[in-house]
Order: C-alpha cells, then structure tokens, then sequence
C-alpha cells in the first residue's frame, strides 16, 4: 500500500490515472496533456506500475496502458476506516459554525 500512495502523491500521476479510467492510452498519450517528456512520462508510467496501479503491454514500439483498480480498492477501504473519525469532527465544526460564535460564549 505504501507505492500505491508514493503513486498517488504526484498530480500528473493522479492524471494520468484518471485518463486510464477512461480507457487504454500509450504513454505518449499519457505524456501529450502533460508538458513533460516521453522520457518523463515512462518514469511515472513505471511508478504507477510498481503500485499495481496500471498493466502495461508492447505492440511493436507502443507501450499501452490499462487500469488496474484493485490496488485502488484496497487504499479506499484503508482511508474508510478513519471516514467514522472525519465525519465526527466535521459534524462538530458544522454544529460549531451553526450555532455562531456568540452562541458557544454564552455557554
């Protein structure tokens, strides 16, 4: 889980996940959007890789990218654990934004 945050950290990682999610691209189609180097984009196509993130395959000098979301389902259900602990302190900074600071001095 640890290479699938490391993956996660970069935006143009998250970007290219997100353009994987609408089909398979080849790395130069993942590196188009981005103004980075092919070079650049075959190092970050290479971490998402590691994380189990993306499934790469060669047809002839194409590399196409598909993605894996298994490892993304296993990170999710991680971060679902702690929802229980966000939604208590929102639900309280909600409660304190509500009832206005005047109010909690009064008390």
């Amino acid at each position: 889980m640890d290479e699938v945050f490391h993956a996660l950290a970069s935006q143009a990682r998250r970007d290219m996940l997100g353009r994987l999610a609408v089909g398979p691209l080849t790395v130069g189609q993942l590196a188009a959007p981005l103004t980075m180097s092919l070079a650049a984009a075959a190092k970050h196509v290479q971490v998402l890789e590691r994380a189990g993130l993306l499934n790469r395959t060669i047809d002839g000098r194409r590399h196409i990218c598909r993605l894996e979301p298994g490892p993304l389902a296993s990170a999710q259900a991680w971060l679902a654990f702690y929802e229980p602990f966000w939604t208590e302190r929102l639900d309280a900074l909600d409660d304190l934004f509500r009832t206005g600071p005047a109010h909690n001095e009064e008390q």
